[in-house]
This record gives structure tokens, C-alpha cells and sequence, in this order.
């Protein structure tokens, strides 16, 4: 009998990283694996000593990439790899992967680091970002979830303050798609194969994340839709992968991001379809 671990993260409060746990740990072992939920801090990275009771595989739904590395360091299959969960947890990393493979994105720009203690306000740099990318725009931070730390800029006296804000952070400058105002779609992906698909949507917001009071439906892609979902996923390395699409001109699709520990509880809800189950699979047919 297999045996795995399912980390989340112990500081976050809110029960949806408990849940998104238990829908995997519940998965493995209707699977017939044995299973334990773990807290990051409950698996001590003591370099001195080997680890313990060590496990056949993980499912690493967390942010703690040092965690996630010091288990593959000491032989364990990890999934998603460490190194697809970094790439992923910063947006400015994620979209440079993206570009890389020509993957169809909003046009981007990537602020330079600025330190916390100094400005480049007076060298005319962020003129030129705004004569190119116009307003409104987007502005995101490196780090973030849910559509936390996603900004809509729609005047310069914003645009000045978030940028002096957000000195010493990660952040990208990115086009607003007005076309998809309110309106995304999410794509979960398990080994270069759709699963699940949910149609997004906010009347309040220019989010459609269902933490920012969005609605979703079933919706039936389109080719176009599902290449470019399944791309995403595969330019970041990605073999768990809620890919995040947008409404383009004519309804074509942009990728707004690919997240490497997306939330399945919704798509559950919306769909019927327990992604967990695909992903338990996939590990299953890979360690065979």
C-alpha cells in the first residue's frame, strides 16, 4: 500500500486550506493510499537527522517552498515539484515562463526592483509605462491569492501612489482587458489533461474570483480555450495547474495566470467533478 502526506499550510485560519486537504487526503484514500494531513510546521526541517517515517509521496498544497524542497531533497516524489510551486507563487516569475513559450497573455511589463528606501520617480521610467500600457491598467504584486493584491489603476494620481507604495515588492504592470471586466474562466489541470472547467463572473468587481463575491457556471470550452489552458500548465512545468483565462477581443483567450495549489472546492460545487480524485490518479500511474 502506497503512502502519502498531504501538506497545507498551520498559520492560515481559514478553513478552506483544512478543506482543500481533506478533499485530497479523503481522494487518496478512496484510492487506497494511506494518507496523513500534515501542517507545514509539523514536519521539521532538522538537516542533521533523516526524516521519519517518511511517506511514499506528497501532495504539497502549500506556499512553503523551503519545505517543499527539503522534502525533495530527501528523495520524495513532490507534487507539485518546488521549483513549479516558485515559479508559480511569483506572478513576475510566472509571466517571464510564460512569455518564454509565446503563450498569449495581456502585454506585461515588469517593474524593476526599486529599494524600500529610494525612488526612480524623477527618471521618467513609469511615463513611459503609462504611454505605453494606458489607463486603466492592471498593477499586480509578485505574491498573491484569490485576486488579493490585484489593483485596478485608473488614474495617474493612483498609479503614482501604488507605485511608491509598492517600492521593494515584486510587481508587474499589465494591459486591462476591458473585454473580460468581471468575467474569467478557470481551468484545472491534471498531466497536460483538462478536468474541470468553471465559467467565473462578478457584477461588483473587475475580479470574477468567488472570494471577491464572483458566481460561477459549467462552461464548455473551446479549443482555443483548451490549447491554451493546457500550454499555460505545461510552459510553467506545472502538473497540477488551475489555469486562469481571460476574454480577449473577440472572445479569444489570454492567460491571466496559472496556479500551482489552486482550490478545488469550488469547482467541485460548480461542477460535480472532485479534481482530488484526477490528481490521486495521475500520482498513481506515475510511481507505477
Amino acid at each position: 500500500m502506497h503512502s502519502c502526506w498531504v501538506i497545507y499550510n498551520g498559520s492560515l485560519t481559514s478553513d478552506k486550506f483544512k478543506d482543500q486537504a481533506e478533499l485530497l487526503k479523503e481522494a487518496a484514500e478512496r484510492a487506497g493510499v494511506r494518507t496523513e494531513l500534515k501542517k507545514n510546521y509539523e514536519v521539521m526541517m532538522n538537516l542533521d537527522t533523516n526524516l521519519e517515517n517518511r511517506p511514499d509521496f506528497v501532495v504539497f498544497l502549500d506556499k512553503d517552498i523551503l519545505l517543499a524542497t527539503f522534502l525533495k531533497n530527501a528523495g520524495i516524489p513532490v507534487f507539485n515539484d518546488p521549483d513549479v510551486i516558485e515559479t508559480c507563487d511569483n506572478k513576475a516569475k510566472q509571466y517571464l515562463e510564460l512569455s518564454k513559450q509565446g503563450i498569449q497573455m495581456p502585454e506585461t511589463i515588469i517593474a524593476p526592483k526599486v529599494y524600500p528606501n529610494f525612488t526612480i520617480k524623477d527618471s521618467g521610467y513609469y511615463e513611459q509605462v503609462l504611454e505605453r500600457l494606458g489607463l486603466p491598467m492592471i498593477i499586480k504584486e509578485g505574491h498573491g491569492s484569490f485576486g488579493m493584491k490585484v489593483y485596478l489603476i485608473e488614474t495617474e494620481e493612483q498609479f503614482f501612489e501604488k507605485t511608491d507604495e509598492l517600492r521593494g515588492v515584486d510587481y508587474v504592470f499589465q494591459k486591462f482587458i476591458a473585454t473580460s471586466r468581471g468575467r474569467d474562466i478557470r481551468v484545472n489541470i491534471v498531466g497536460g489533461e483538462i478536468v474541470a472547467a468553471m465559467y467565473r463572473h462578478s457584477e461588483t468587481d473587475f475580479r470574477a474570483n468567488i472570494t471577491n463575491g464572483g458566481v460561477a457556471t459549467v462552461i464548455e470550452l473551446t479549443e482555443r480555450q483548451k490549447m491554451l489552458a493546457i500550454q499555460a500548465a505545461h510552459a510553467v512545468g506545472a502538473e497540477f495547474a488551475g489555469v486562469d483565462l481571460l476574454f480577449g477581443a473577440n472572445e479569444e483567450p489570454l492567460v491571466c495566470e496559472v496556479n500551482a495549489a489552486a482550490h478545488i472546492r469550488n469547482i467541485y460545487n460548480v461542477t460535480g467533478i472532485n479534481v482530488a480524485d484526477a490528481m490521486i490518479a495521475y500520482i498513481l500511474r506515475k510511481l507505477s
